[in-house]
């Protein structure tokens, strides 16, 4: 089954995906206000990273997707304002699949949430 998290990544300033750009999601555990590592990974050719969590392991609660912005700039030779950017999130609808496109240039970023039944 797919992931019930994925993202899509895309280079605004170059109106391309941002292929070969490191994730990592994260879970908060309340009790410790701790961030876990959950899993790794990297976007295709075509911006999009999926498989970032099973169904088994999504749970509700505080999650967290960074994403390498700084390492992707520097890869095209080009410098970022942002090292990295982190979205948080909170997941109370595990029937839901979610998800969390963002929008990068070198000096700003947007992201939305898309979601829809499984």
């Amino acid at each position: 089954m797919d992931s019930p998290v994925d993202t899509h990544v895309l280079n605004t300033i170059d109106g391309i995906p941002a292929a070969r750009m490191a994730l990592s999601l994260h879970r908060l555990d309340p009790r410790m206000t701790l961030w876990n590592l959950i899993s790794t990974g990297t976007t295709d050719e075509n911006g999009y990273c999926s498989r970032l969590i099973t169904r088994q392991k999504f749970t509700v609660g505080m999650y967290k997707l960074r994403f390498e912005t700084g390492q992707y700039w520097e890869s095209l030779g080009q410098t970022s304002f942002y090292p990295y950017v982190e979205i948080v999130f909170t997941i109370t609808d595990l029937d839901q699949r979610f998800h969390v496109p963002l929008h990068l240039s070198r000096y700003t970023y947007s992201v939305y949430r898309s979601t829809c039944r499984q």
